[in-house]
């Protein structure tokens, strides 16, 4: 009788906790948080770490960015023409040089008039935008929605003389700040080329050195692992840059065509928004439709056609020749993580959301299958569902 009792115990014990889904999912929820509370409460021995991590990661970021886009370059010429990695390597930072001389002597100082004329005549451009639309309001039809507008003007006139007031402040009152930003800035510029020399040089052998050192059991599976991060990371890296830049040239061309005023310069800042989905473009299109609606209204309607005219070669040409479906995101979890990364990290959490979500997909995903094909919970839904499609198919076979 105690043996009987003993063992349908064990059995209420396994059924409910060893081989019930649910307990096991709170188990691990519940590690997860433990883990995030320990490291919490040992911060102090963390930050070290945290310092010296966050002083290598800018040159190690704009390494990382430049690797993934020359690398393919590399390896194609390795491949193709046997032509050693340290000459390939040597004759495009010498290209990447004689570029930087031509933009330096040729487009900054162009861009750069452009940028200055804009900051200078933007208040101008702003006031005059502003009486525009009053002006514009006094319309009777306009007569129910006038207050709101207004209200609306007042509060966007506020809201950037806080900003403006807020920024002016704490770059006074920061200048230690400004000079370390400075030394980082100078650092991160003289040290990346160096670290970038070395990734292109021995990149190639960072998987399977890095694989080596898992059990060797496990290292197929975690070379694979490695190669699908590097892959997604590099699809997006080179991605992104490539529809940036040829989205600045198409603007740049259109801009010019039209004759926008600051047409370099706002096509420069809309390939640089433009690394930001979804949200970059039109962000970059504000400023256009204020100093295109200033200059005249045919000029309102020219910026619309250009704009239309670049999504429709983006969306249905670029994007999907350069990125296609790589990211495996859907639109609606791309922008709910934007939102969401933006509102936690700022700035940093719109560039690097996307890319740090890749990444924790692949490594959930492969955990998860690797689990479910190891555990003992899955067997009973596997077994009937294996016995579904015999019985499917013998059915099939009798008729």
């Amino acid at each position: 009788m105690d043996y009987k009792q003993k063992s349908e115990k064990a059995t209420l014990f396994k059924k409910w906790f060893l081989d019930n889904r649910f307990s096991i999912v709170l188990l691990n929820i519940l590690l997860f948080f433990l883990i995030i509370w320990i490291f919490n409460k040992i911060s102090f021995v963390l930050n070290p770490a945290w310092v010296f991590f966050s002083a290598i990661l800018p040159p190690l970021l704009l390494a990382v960015i430049q690797y993934y886009v020359m690398n393919p370059v590399v390896d194609w010429f390795e491949k193709k023409f046997k032509v050693p990695r340290v000459v390939t390597i040597l004759v495009l930072f010498l290209f990447v040089l004689i570029a930087l001389i031509w933009i330096i002597n040729i487009l900054v100082p162009i861009a750069q008039n452009q940028i200055n004329s804009l900051i200078k005549n933007w208040p101008n451009i702003w006031n005059d935008a502003v009486n525009a639309t009053q002006e514009a309001l006094r319309d009777p039809r306009l007569h129910e929605v006038k207050g709101s507008l207004q209200n609306m003007i007042d509060n966007t006139q506020k809201t950037l003389f806080k900003s403006g007031q807020s920024t002016i402040n704490a770059t006074i009152g920061n200048i230690s700040s400004a000079v370390s930003i400075i030394t980082m800035i100078v650092m991160t510029l003289l040290t990346a080329p160096f670290i970038l020399f070395f990734m292109l040089k021995d990149g190639h052998q960072l998987r399977p050195y890095i694989t080596k050192f898992a059990p060797e059991h496990w290292q197929s599976s975690f070379s694979q692992l490695l190669y699908d991060i590097n892959y997604a990371l590099a699809s997006y890296i080179r991605g992104q840059i490539t529809v940036a830049f040829w989205v600045g040239v198409m603007f740049v061309v259109g801009y010019m065509i039209i004759g926008l005023p600051y047409g370099l310069a706002l096509a420069i800042l809309a390939g640089f928004m433009n690394l930001i989905p979804y949200f970059g473009t039109p962000l970059a299109l504000i400023p256009v439709f204020v100093i295109a609606i200033m200059t005249s209204g045919s000029m309102v309607i020219k910026v619309l056609v250009v704009f239309l005219i670049e999504q429709a070669i983006e969306t249905r040409i670029l994007s999907p020749l350069v990125m296609g479906n790589k990211m495996e995101m859907h639109p609606v979890t791309t922008i709910l993580l934007l939102i969401g990364a933006s509102s936690v990290w700022g700035l940093w959490g719109v560039f690097f959301g996307i890319p740090i979500y890749a990444i924790l997909k692949i490594i959930v995903s492969r955990v998860y299958n690797y689990y479910r094909r190891e555990s003992e919970i899955f067997s009973e839904t596997d077994a009937v569902s294996s016995t579904t499609g015999d019985a499917d198919k013998k059915a099939n076979n009798a008729k």
